[in-house]
């Protein structure tokens, strides 16, 4: 139980990475990670956007010390990120196949996020059976 907790453990505080630091890399550069200009509205929106992104990270980092009691929150993440990533697929069927990294970031988005959140729970079931735990 504990190895699959440390596990899980480290696997979020590294996968926490990626949204926290391009969320913070849009905020500080904004568009200019694509290199084309845009309005100053869009701008503005961008930086937003990436701030969101950089506060998911942040979220999911704060998961990782009692993972095992940070379902709810868990959860609540998840659905955001797959809520996300669907807004993103449905840009991938109006639109058409946006850049590799875009691609990587909906497998992210709608694969591994959804799998690590039954991870989660498998874990907090196991600890709570094991402590018991409600």
């Amino acid at each position: 139980m504990e190895r699959e907790r440390k596990l899980l453990q480290q696997t979020v505080a590294i996968l926490a990475i990626i949204p926290a630091a391009i969320g913070l890399y849009g905020v500080l550069f904004g568009h200019a990670l694509t290199g084309e200009t845009v309005s100053i509205s869009a701008e503005s929106h961008f930086r937003f956007l990436s701030g969101l992104l950089l506060g998911i990270g942040l979220c999911f980092w704060s998961t990782v010390p009692r993972i095992e009691e940070k379902t709810n929150r868990f959860r609540l993440l998840t659905l955001l990120i797959v809520i996300g990533g669907l807004g993103r697929l449905t840009g991938l069927i109006l639109t058409g196949l946006p850049s590799l990294f875009m691609i990587g970031g909906l497998f992210l988005e709608l694969i591994v996020t959804p799998f690590l959140c039954l991870w989660q729970t498998r874990v907090a079931n196991r600890y709570a059976e094991e402590f018991g735990v409600a």
